[in-house]
């Protein structure tokens, strides 16, 4: 995998105050096939913010808010 730096902000950089964030840059085949491990995020309170393309790949933005982590901490799951 070659490191290129993004050419254009992955997101508003605001998102970082109220969420927490994951970044995940894939080819856009491999994204078609993940369809259950997006599934699996979503079911672990993720969700998909922004997806957008850079060059060949495909950049995906998933995000979880500071409040939603805090309940799923006091409720245990």
């Amino acid at each position: 995998m070659v490191n290129r730096k993004p050419t254009s902000p992955l997101y508003p950089l605001d998102w970082e105050r109220v969420a927490d964030l994951r970044v995940f840059r894939t080819t856009q085949l491999e994204w078609s096939k993940l369809i259950g491990w997006r599934g699996d995020m979503q079911r672990k309170g993720w969700r998909l913010l922004q997806v957008s393309s850079d060059s060949d790949d495909i950049v995906a933005v998933f995000g979880r808010t500071k409040a939603e982590l805090l309940e799923r901490k006091e409720t245990g799951t």
